[in-house]
């Protein structure tokens, strides 16, 4: 293969985002903002939250400040980029700029992925063995969870990352996206990816079908243990417990399965509206999805609540 062809590092990528749709574009660049500034926002208050309050010192809070943390991490990995393209004519990003991005948005992706079954194992124990709840979640247990759900998923992201990028790229140097996202990328390399697409196929059973299986399994054991509880207000109170998690697992997860399961079959509609639908599907995970997480665990966690009021009285007193 002659290698003169191919993309230099200096030269990078050039993002085509909405440039067929520039009237969307500064519509989406408002919404994308907004959405963005009630991310940073929401989740930095569950943080200051969970760590402040005393009373929010256990297992399922502390994997929520985790959660917070990593949808900041997440949004910020793509969304700024997101928006300068918005702004930009010509959207470049430099090789090493994309390959930074797609680790740090890999990472965080597949970091979620465990930290969700982590916190499912977490709801498990809480209703199923509540009277073992404090022996099975200790701190020496849950704090090397969490430490395990950042290095399993740093991990896979240094090995996609570093397989993708080290792909020979030549002619063609426009990804089809907003962001340097991995399956986009691999489709201008030319050479042969049969490794990478073995490679992701191996991650998405480990980081998608193994933590949804174990979530699943989890959920059925709740779901008998509450349905046995002989009160009404006892099954209730049982599942508020989790519900908040339930809600953000199926938010997640589906958005996942519809944006990488669906059918690639030829849209009636053109290759140009369908291209326009994939888009935003992945505006939505990417960006609206963390910021439905904070609503979520803001509006059904009546502990949450009880310690935001209670940050916002003290801060009142001190003023």
């Amino acid at each position: 293969m002659d290698r003169s062809n191919q993309t230099s590092p200096m030269v990078g990528f050039i993002l085509l985002g909405l440039s067929a749709h520039p009237g969307l574009e500064k519509m989406f660049f408002v919404l994308i903002l907004l959405m963005y500034l009630v991310v940073l926002l929401g989740n930095g208050v569950l943080m200051l939250v969970t760590t402040l309050d005393s009373h929010l010192h256990m297992p399922m809070y502390f994997f929520l400040g985790n959660l917070s943390f990593l949808d900041i991490c997440y949004t910020t990995s793509s969304v700024p980029l997101i928006l300068n393209s918005f702004l930009t004519p010509r959207k470049t990003i430099s090789f090493s700029g994309c390959a930074v991005q797609m680790f740090l948005s890999f990472a965080m992706g597949a970091t979620e992925c465990v930290l969700l079954s982590m916190m499912a194992f977490d709801c498990y124990v809480a209703i199923c063995n509540p009277l073992r709840y404090p022996v099975i979640m200790s701190k020496a247990a849950y704090v090397p969870m969490a430490i395990s759900s950042w290095a399993a998923g740093l991990t896979t992201s240094v090995v996609q990352t570093s397989q993708a990028m080290r792909l020979p790229f030549c002619g063609d140097n426009i990804i089809n996206h907003f962001t340097c996202e991995i399956l986009a990328v691999l489709k201008l390399a030319c050479a042969d990816i049969s490794i990478n697409v073995i490679s992701m196929v191996v991650a998405n059973v480990i980081f998608l079908a193994i933590p949804v299986l174990f979530i699943f399994v989890s959920y059925m054991f709740i779901i008998a243990t509450i349905l046995r509880i002989p009160s009404a207000e006892g099954r209730k109170k049982a599942f508020s417990t989790c519900s908040a998690h339930l809600t953000v697992v199926v938010v997640f997860y589906g958005t996942i399965l519809f944006m990488y399961g669906k059918s690639k079959a030829k849209d009636p509609l053109g290759a140009d509206k369908q291209d326009l639908s994939d888009k935003l599907i992945s505006l939505f995970y990417g960006v609206v999805t963390p910021m439905l997480n904070t609503i979520i665990y803001s509006l059904r966690n009546k502990d949450v609540k009880a310690a935001m009021k209670k940050l916002i009285h003290q801060k009142h007193l001190t003023e």
